[in-house]
Order: C-alpha cells, then structure tokens, then sequence
C-alpha cells in the first residue's frame, strides 16, 4: 500500500508544480485574483505532497528501545501538518486574495491565457486524480468512497484523492469566475470565485484534519480483521475461548492487538507458553498488518456450569461450540 500511495503522490506533485508555475504567471498578466488563487493553492499542494512522502520515509525507520512500536505514526503526524497547511495557507490566503479583490478590483485583463491555464491545469489535475482514485479504490474496504476514507488507515491515500477533489472543483469555479467578470464586466466576481476556492479548501481541510486526528490519536482496526481474529484464535488447539480482541493502528500497516485467551485447565504453564507463540505467529503470517500480538492467558472462574463466558474477561468473549 505505501509504493501504491506514493504513486499517487508523485502524480500530484509533478501535475501541481507545473502547474502552479503557470496559474502565478497568467494570473498576473490576467490580473485574476481567481487565477492567483489557484496558484497558491497548487503551490500548497506541492508542499503537501513533499510532507506526505517525508511522513511515509520516516515511517520505515525500524523499531528500537525508545519505539518499539516503530515510527508508523510519522505518516498520521505528517498527514496532520498538511491538513493544516492545506487549511491556513491554502483556504486562508485564498479567501484574504478574494476579500482584497472585492474591496478593490483590479482592471480585467486578456481572459484567453485564463482559459488556456485552467483546461491545461484541468488536464493535469484529472489525471492525478484518476491515479490517486484507482489506488485508492483497491484498499477500500465496503461500498462508498465516503466510508471508505472514514475507514481507512492509510491518510496518505484519501489526502490525495480530497486534494485534487479540492483542485478539480476550484478550476471550475475558477472558469466561471473569469468567464462572469468578463462578460458582465464586474471584476468583483473574479474576487468573489477566489473566495469560494478558499471555502471549497477549508472543508476539504477540515476533513482531513478530522479523519487524520482520529488516526493520530488512535483507532482499532477494522470489524472485520478483530472478528477474524477472534475466530482463529478460537481455531487454536487447546483454547476454550477467547475475548473480543483490544486493536490499534500504530501505522497504516502496522496493528498491534492484545487477545485475552482462556486455555483448557490441564495444559501446563510451559504447555500454554507454546500454544501462545503458535497463535502469535499464525496471526502474524496471516494478517501481515499486524505486528505484535499479546496473548494474555486468563483462568477460568466460572462458579455453575450456566455461568456464561464474558463474566470473566473483556465484554465480547466466546468460547468454543
């Protein structure tokens, strides 16, 4: 997943740097605040995508005494400095253009280069999204984008794709903004298009900030993983039941769990150590997402035998049938 979303990176930043190039040079000669907007906002965009990848190579660095969980979280904080970049710099300096266009329009200068910048940009931009969304559509998880980046662990991915969202929707409002100042000859609407850009960009960036706080904080891993979990554990020789599995992201593929497990009574201590490390290493080859896992050993307490399992550890344990 993370060569998969670097690619998606690339392909944003090498569309935004052209990009923002142009979008600063023909908003001058144009005098669009529309234009210039746009230009910080893909120049922002480029800073993003710089952050995404420096998170994801932080994030490789192995695990030592004062992380022994890794560095995974390097890409949920970095995810966060973007979120913010992406709301102060790109919604906030985009509407302060729009606000001072309004207050004081600038003469209307020659639209065509306008239009040749936001087909070019549009271009560019919808071929970074087609990248973005078709590595991003391979890892959801379940019907519906809007579900799909609420579950994934993966920020890198759905910044990407809100990004050049973000940038497809101001390029249009761009257009129009050009397009109604010049026709009905009242610069202020370019002003008024620069600042919708910026309200477009702030709820994109709030998203983020959202989804990527949760992340930063901490999330378990999916329904799905902890029930198969649950039930390979279950699977294990000598296990009579087992609790609802306690999960957390540490990374995008990086899940330590924690597995409270009730082994049959005539098993040894050294007999339960072993069954321990089996299921350790069966869960591990077969969810490579998950990297610890913490087999706690519970002893059975029940006092009748219509005692039912879930009294004696975490809420959600079964036992075998």
């Amino acid at each position: 997943m993370a060569a998969e979303s670097r690619t998606a990176i690339y392909a944003s930043v090498a569309a935004n740097v052209a990009i923002a190039i142009t979008k600063f040079v023909v908003g001058a000669i144009a005098h669009s605040s529309a234009m210039l907007a746009e230009g910080v906002h893909s120049l922002v965009n480029c800073f993003d995508g710089g952050l995404l990848l420096l998170g994801q190579h932080r994030s490789r660095r192995p695990a030592n005494e004062r992380h022994p969980f890794g560095y995974g979280r390097e890409v949920y904080f970095w995810s966060l400095i973007v979120a913010i970049l992406f709301f102060a710099l790109g919604s906030g300096v985009t509407i302060y253009e729009g606000v001072r266009h309004v207050l004081a329009p600038e003469p209307l200068g020659d639209p065509r280069w306008s239009y040749v910048v936001i087909a070019f940009a549009a271009v560019f931009d919808g071929a970074s999204f087609v990248v973005g969304l078709r590595q991003f559509r391979r890892h959801m998880r379940g019907p519906g984008y809007w579900r799909a980046v609420r579950r994934s662990k993966d920020p890198s991915l759905f910044s990407v794709v809100l990004e050049d969202i973000a940038d497809l929707i101001g390029l249009a409002i761009a257009f129009l903004g050009v397009f109604l100042s010049h026709q009905l000859r009242m610069p202020v609407l370019d002003g008024v298009a620069s600042i919708a850009i910026g309200v477009v960009l702030g709820a994109i960036a709030t998203i983020l900030l959202i989804e990527t706080h949760g992340l930063l904080v901490g999330e378990a891993a999916t329904p799905e993983l902890v029930d198969a979990i649950q039930r390979a554990a279950l699977d294990e020789e000598g296990v009579v039941a087992a609790a609802r599995p306690a999960s957390l992201h540490v990374g995008p593929q990086d899940i330590v769990v924690v597995l409270q497990v009730e082994f049959e009574p005539a098993l040894s201590a050294e007999q339960v150590a072993e069954h321990a490390a089996a299921l350790d290493e069966r869960l591990r080859a077969r969810y490579p997402a998950i990297q610890r896992v913490v087999v706690q050993p519970v002893t059975c307490a029940r006092e009748t035998p219509d005692n039912h399992s879930g009294s004696w550890m975490t809420e959600g344990a079964i036992g075998k049938s």
